[in-house]
């Protein structure tokens, strides 16, 4: 292929374009594959202009990247998702006919790490909340609203902050949820959620009013709240509460899926909640589930 290709940024805007009008991938891999990009094409811009449609020089400069990466000390799923933008990144440039061959074709990338999840137990759960709760006025409603949700409903934190109101049916408890791919699925909210929500609502409309935003989480501007000012209030949250755990917003999946579990729950049941495609994704949830391992031992181990 002779033809000069435009520059790697050039080229990035296309692709992430591309990904949004034809893939429709959510907004949370949207600012993924963004920052991905922009590492991959500022690691290109310290060399020599790159020839990128040239398949032995493109291969070169993907491993000398996953080099790069892997002297900073990524971790193997930060890696492998940054490996994975580019794939499909090199993927597209076949498509439209830029580059004769991906220069992944032959790269294999490393295994993932398989580490338990890190969750809370169900009495640190209930003191972590019970902090919040008596906490007057919007942001300490809103907090305890999100935090409610996410613990009963298992949502990913991009899930939870992508609900608008019409999304969250609180008569029936239920929550109606875009997940990765944009695939739809129907979440529960449990009683403690929807209190919390009726509340938080209420203090909403004394706040900003019949506001046209339609986001569900706002932040104190009004706006949808986002994940970093989610993240941000959760470490503070946490800061005042009696526990001693750090503690990250996808904590509250891992502790809805293992409390779920240790109760007896099917493991079925519980992948259809957690909108997993695989049940080998939940699966990961059973080996921490140490309760429910030992219920199942003592009952059916001579010896237990």
């Amino acid at each position: 292929m002779t033809q000069t290709l435009p520059s790697p940024e050039v080229l990035a805007r296309r692709f992430l374009l591309y990904m949004k009008a034809e893939r429709g991938i959510s907004r949370h891999t949207a600012r993924a594959y963004t920052q991905d990009l922009k590492e991959f094409t500022a690691f290109l811009d310290k060399g020599p202009s790159p020839d990128l449609s040239n398949f032995r020089k493109a291969r070169l400069l993907v491993r000398e990247f996953w080099a790069s990466l892997s002297q900073r000390g990524v971790a193997t799923s930060t890696l492998n998702r940054k490996l994975a933008a580019l794939r499909s990144f090199f993927k597209y440039l076949v498509l439209e006919d830029l580059i004769d061959a991906n220069p992944f074709a032959y790269l294999k990338t490393p295994k993932p790490e398989r580490r338990l999840p890190r969750f809370l137990t169900e009495g640190e759960m209930e003191k972590f909340l019970g902090s919040i709760a008596g906490d007057p006025g919007f942001i300490s409603s809103r907090d305890k609203a999100l935090f409610e949700t996410l613990y009963t409903s298992g949502l990913r934190i991009h899930e939870a902050l992508g609900l608008n109101i019409d999304d969250a049916d609180l008569w029936n408890g239920m929550a109606r949820v875009f997940g990765k791919g944009g695939r739809e699925r129907m979440a529960p909210l449990g009683k403690t959620a929807v209190k919390a929500l009726e509340s938080y609502l209420d203090e909403r409309k004394k706040r900003f009013g019949r506001a046209p935003e339609k986001a569900l989480f706002v932040n104190f501007r009004g706006g949808r709240l986002t994940p970093r000012g989610a993240s941000k209030a959760l470490k503070s949250r946490a800061r005042k509460s009696p526990l001693t755990k750090d503690m990250a917003p996808h904590a509250f999946r891992h502790s809805f899926a293992t409390h779920l579990l240790n109760a007896g729950a099917d493991l079925r049941t519980v992948q259809e909640m957690l909108g997993h495609r695989s049940l080998a994704s939940t699966q990961i949830y059973a080996h921490t589930s140490i309760e429910g391992l030992k219920k199942v031992y003592a009952g059916a181990h001579p010896r237990g």
